[in-house]
């Protein structure tokens, strides 16, 4: 699946949220994202651009689905779909 271009890290923290991530704090244009799955805490830091950076993007994406233990295209495309 292709990745969206113009996704800002507000939208991608709001999306995650179906996930069960909340925002917990902001430093500066940094967003941290935390969920709680099975007693343990995750946390993702997630910059506050107007759109993220491809790398960024898949990093986050990639890290993710390791703590939900799906596979990322799966996640993407759960994500994503329009």
């Amino acid at each position: 699946m292709r990745l969206p271009r113009d996704l800002s890290g507000t939208e991608l923290a709001s999306l995650l949220g179906r996930y069960g991530y909340q925002v917990t704090r902001q430093t500066g244009s940094h967003l941290r994202v935390t969920s709680t799955f099975k007693g343990v805490e995750h946390h993702v830091t997630i910059p506050r651009h107007k759109a993220l950076r491809l790398g960024t993007l898949n990093a986050i994406l990639t890290d993710v689905a390791g703590y939900l233990k799906v596979d990322r295209g799966v996640l993407a495309a759960e994500i994503f779909r329009r």
